[in-house]
């Protein structure tokens, strides 16, 4: 038989620490650079980054 872990409940300050939209993967995307050619793949690449949280990301079109 394993071990016995005791569970309590959360509080409220634990329960919504920490939980933004952004660590919810809502992410409020803003574009910085928009068709940018990348040599290596021959495509444009527009860059996103998040307002929130600083994230950024790249799409190719």
């Amino acid at each position: 038989m394993g071990d016995v872990i005791p569970f309590k409940r959360k509080t409220a300050w634990q329960k919504h620490k920490g939980s933004s939209l952004c660590r919810d993967g809502f992410h409020k995307w803003q574009v910085v650079t928009e068709r940018k050619f990348d040599v290596k793949q021959g495509k444009l690449v527009t860059e996103y980054r998040c307002e929130r949280c600083g994230k950024t990301k790249t799409k190719l079109l």
